[in-house]
């Protein structure tokens, strides 16, 4: 009986971690999730917003952030990421800016925190 739970307990871990590696399920360009700014930003993915929320914890830095799909989108899109995650492969910088909505930091300056990203493969 233990090692039948045990077992269980196994494979339900293994696929918790194998559908976050992945990303949010069934997600699409352009899609966005928000989330706990404790949890990684998946692969091809990308943080576009920050802020606080009572349901992430407390204090003053900010700890929810909104992230977007980025893969699947045709080479010549252009979007605007937070600076807080490197953009995907594929990818390119092309611009930087502040905005106060990707301020991911208790201390906020007024340095370039959001990047336009062109993808360009």
């Amino acid at each position: 009986m233990f090692r039948v739970r045990h077992a269980a307990a196994i494979v339900t871990a293994t696929a918790a971690v194998l559908a976050l590696s992945t990303g949010p399920a069934s997600a699409a360009p352009g899609d966005t999730v928000n989330m706990c700014a404790s949890a990684l930003t998946p692969s091809g993915w990308v943080d576009v917003q920050w802020w606080n929320s009572s349901g992430c914890g407390s204090g003053f830095t900010p700890n929810s952030k909104q992230i977007k799909d980025l893969r699947g989108y045709p080479v010549g899109t252009q979007v605007n990421a937070c600076g807080s995650t490197w953009p995907p492969a594929g990818w390119t910088i092309v611009s930087t800016y502040y905005s106060s909505s990707c301020r991911y930091s208790a201390v906020p300056s007024l340095d370039p925190n959001t990047w336009s990203l062109k993808r360009t493969s």
